[in-house]
């Protein structure tokens, strides 16, 4: 029967450091999303379900932290730094990329616009995945390429319009629902809705009076750097 090989207490614990340093320097060097949105449920909920969808590996690669706040327009700018503070205190690593998610709704447009021009201005650069006029818009154009003024009515009833001869007329949009994601992969086209939200985008050239942009969605752009993460971040 084989000897037993005892290794002295001094060599396992310099195994532990060697090991325990390995596993920070891994963590260190993960790419860190914090993706801060104005809905408590809408927009977390659609979003979590995109992160759960991309390639095998990429969340060990990368960390994406999703929050939900309640807040809008200037007064969620204020509190996506405040949370970039407080995260990068609490885990002692930068925040990498930093995003917020908006809709224009019913604020002032000074608001509105003011708020996307915070984004712009900061350093670094905060990615702003705004609407006009609701995130809903992004649902739409999954299934059509959407070009005249909605309202956030309006946008349920073509959300049910689109869904129902597919999934059933008894098909009744809920506005935070977890499924949306799911249904939409399903049913819609997400590579339809980026060209969609692109080309709406383009429409309106260079203009910088973004409360006008109706409809309009920047959501795309963080749709496709989210799908574009691989397993090295």
């Amino acid at each position: 029967m084989a000897r037993k090989v005892k290794i002295p207490n001094e060599q396992l614990k310099r195994y532990a450091r060697q090991e325990q340093k390995r596993k920070l320097n891994v963590r260190a060097k993960r790419m860190y999303y914090l993706i801060v949105c104005e809905g408590e449920a809408t927009e977390p909920n659609y979003f979590e379900g995109l992160k759960q969808d991309l390639p095998k590996g990429v969340l060990t690669a990368c960390q994406i932290d999703i929050e939900g706040t309640g807040r809008n327009t200037q007064s969620l700018v204020d509190e996506t730094l405040r949370l970039k503070e407080e995260y990068e205190k609490d885990r002692t690593q930068p925040v990498d990329k930093l995003w917020v998610v908006f809709d224009r709704d019913s604020f002032a447009a000074n608001e509105f616009n003011n708020a996307i021009n915070r984004c712009t201005q900061n350093l670094p650069t905060i990615g702003c995945a705004w609407s006009n006029e609701a995130f809903e818009l992004w649902y739409l154009l999954h299934f059509h390429f959407y070009q005249n003024a909605m309202n956030r009515q309006q946008y349920q009833g073509l959300i049910e319009n689109n869904l129902r001869p597919v999934i059933g007329e008894a098909y009744s949009y809920e506005k935070n629902s977890q499924q949306m994601y799911a249904l939409l992969k399903e049913h819609g086209s997400i590579d339809n809705a980026i060209r969609n939200a692109q080309r709406l985008a383009e429409s309106y050239g260079e203009r910088q009076d973004y409360a006008n942009h109706n409809p309009c969605t920047m959501v795309f752009k963080l749709i496709i750097e989210l799908r574009q993460l691989n397993e090295n971040g």
